[in-house]
């Protein structure tokens, strides 16, 4: 069930996403009078799961869902139709049209892409809101256990002040992508403030270890489930521990050290039961531990015990147009950082390009229409981003020359721009057998 609702999200997302990106296309195509012949979600090599021809345009679904295109007549495309190349200019074609208008066309696609992207991004906050910890109400700082981000010289009980010089307000989903992009991250450790330089490497070898959050929240000590085997029955689920050995325990991580230190050991122990303070002996186990899985309470749980005060912002619909707009705006130059960083073969993130499995694996086995949209708008930047890059056969590729022809006056030869597209589709083959690459790669190794 887990895969089919994963899957459900990833087909949804990838098609909504297409058919807009191809409309965006399409309209100002039929605006300025030009043919399109076909309108397809997903490529249809050698046959269709299904078509209907409306008027001079074939709409379809394509079997091989790795895209989806429109064919513009008189176009050089992924198509390579020579023979219609071939064939008189007619004023209904592509090739026959102002070059402003060419450009229009082209730009279309990655013009929905981004509008679509601030569109979710508005409607998020308008629908959601803001949820977040105030990063002044962590008294007692973050938990750090990644070993990435403890050999980079984080420790739990550090303050996260500032990120690449921009003040942390809040702590929320994006702390932990900020760092993974940061240069220096400024913290607060015992009273006294220390600047730590990231590692050039950082995401490689992020990738050498297990998944998860690099910054997490302090949490209390709580029992949610009692092994059957434990030598500490008398431990219910609920159970908060206050104090082991005489030791004031606020917090999960503080236990470890004292129990470190007592294996074998019967200690003594208060824990917080039915809300009153009741003191018990416990037996700590030969390599440390309690026989206990802790866990269990939620946010809210939290606040009502008074380790964290909740923040909630709910927007109006103008409000939420400016915070919309910001939120798009912060995720561009964040995926920008993100190309930049995969470019430079210092960094080795180019290891962690993905493809179509990586993109699956980003949706939840749940359904949450919160994080449904979060994925597909981030995705649409991503596309239109990566459709803007000057490389041949991509949307960038035909605006590079379209702005060359514009500026000099002179028009590439469609010889040029066949082998062009040639040399553009042989270059996206190889990033896509790259990116996919990775994945089944990572698959096998299991990172």
């Amino acid at each position: 069930m887990d895969i089919v609702i994963k899957l459900s999200q990833f087909l949804l997302s990838l098609s909504l996403l297409i058919i807009l990106h191809e409309l965006g296309h399409f309209i100002p195509a039929k605006l300025f009078k030009t043919r399109v012949e076909k309108f397809y979600l997903f490529f249809d090599v050698k046959y269709s799961l299904f078509k209907k021809k409306i008027g001079e345009t074939e709409y379809g679904i394509g079997w091989l869902p790795l895209g989806g295109y429109v064919k513009i007549s008189g176009m050089i495309d992924e198509s390579m139709d020579k023979e219609q190349m071939a064939q008189e200019p007619q004023p209904w074609e592509f090739r026959t049209k102002p070059a402003w208008q060419r450009l229009i066309i082209m730009l279309g696609g990655v013009t929905v892409n981004f509008i679509l992207a601030f569109i979710i991004y508005i409607g998020m906050a308008f629908a959601y809101g803001d949820t977040y910890i105030a990063n002044a109400d962590l008294k007692d700082g973050v938990l750090i256990e990644n070993p990435v981000m403890l050999k980079a010289g984080f420790k739990t009980g550090d303050k996260i002040i500032s990120i690449d010089g921009k003040n942390v307000e809040n702590f929320d989903k994006d702390m932990n992508i900020n760092i993974i992009m940061a240069k220096h991250v400024l913290i607060e450790r015992n009273g006294k403030q220390q600047t730590l330089t990231m590692p050039t490497d950082f995401i490689d070898q992020l990738s050498k270890t297990e998944k998860g959050l690099l910054v997490g929240i302090r949490r209390p000590f709580a029992i949610s489930q009692v092994a059957e085997d434990s030598p500490n029955q008398n431990l219910k689920p609920k159970d908060l521990i206050l104090s082991l050995n005489g030791e004031k325990i606020k917090y999960f991580d503080e236990a470890k050290a004292v129990l470190d230190i007592n294996k074998g050991k019967q200690i003594t122990a208060v824990v917080l039961r039915d809300l009153k303070e009741t003191p018990i002996t416990l037996k700590v186990t030969n390599d440390g531990k309690l026989g206990v899985v802790s866990g269990g309470l939620d946010m809210k749980s939290l606040e009502k015990l008074g380790y964290y005060k909740i923040s909630k912002k709910e927007y109006g619909f103008f409000e939420s147009i400016p915070v919309g707009l910001q939120k798009g705006k912060d995720q561009l130059v964040g995926y920008g950082k993100q190309l930049k960083m995969i470019f430079n073969p210092e960094t080795k993130a180019y290891k962690q390009v993905g493809g179509f499995a990586a993109i699956y694996n980003i949706f939840p086995s749940s359904w949450s229409w919160e994080v449904f949209w979060s994925i597909t708008a981030l995705l649409s930047i991503m596309l239109g981003v990566m459709n803007l890059l000057p490389i041949p056969a991509l949307d960038g590729g035909h605006v590079m020359f379209l702005l060359y022809e514009i500026v000099s006056g002179k028009k590439p030869s469609d010889k040029f721009l066949e082998n062009a597209q040639m040399v553009g589709f042989v270059l996206l083959i190889s990033l896509l057998l790259f990116a996919n690459g990775n994945d089944i790669y990572k698959a096998i190794v299991g990172k």
